[in-house]
């Protein structure tokens, strides 16, 4: 004759941290799939007043007032120079895509909104950090701040 003897219950302990678990992934799959999301959706949005980054965790205005004009320019990421990021102090660094705050290799801090890294926008503020930012049409958009600005 066969006995079968069943398994002692799980204690609820058990339960709740796999449930704890489960929602701690569930978190991460959902910040993960609006950072991939975000990273398509970002804009550059130019008015007299004002530059403003919407579509971005880091998206902010900034008053056309503290830019610093006279100092930007086109970079390119790819070859050396002082404006390559060189640590990620705050920010989201996947490949093609950096976002958020980062250290310069020229010691700069600045806010990164980068995907396409041959044509970058340099653009310094008087606030203390640099803008680095992949707009679609790079020379229409420094001219636009340009022209806006004056």
């Amino acid at each position: 004759m066969t006995q079968v003897f069943p398994i002692v219950p799980a204690s609820s302990k058990t339960l709740w941290t796999i449930g704890v678990f489960a929602l701690f992934m569930l978190v991460l799959l959902c910040f993960s799939l609006f950072i991939v999301y975000s990273s398509q959706q970002v804009q550059f949005e130019i008015d007299p007043q004002k530059l403003t980054i919407r579509g971005d965790l880091y998206g902010r205005t900034i008053p056309l007032t503290s830019l610093v004009l006279d100092e930007a320019k086109l970079v390119n990421l790819n070859n050396p120079s002082p404006y390559q990021p060189a640590w990620r102090t705050n920010g989201i660094g996947l490949p093609g895509y950096l976002s958020g705050w980062f250290k310069l290799k020229n010691g700069e801090k600045a806010l990164l909104f980068v995907t396409k890294f041959q044509e970058v926008v340099y653009l310094p503020t008087q606030q203390g950090y640099a803008l680095l930012m992949s707009a679609r049409e790079p020379s229409n958009f420094l001219e636009t701040l340009q022209r806006l600005a004056k």
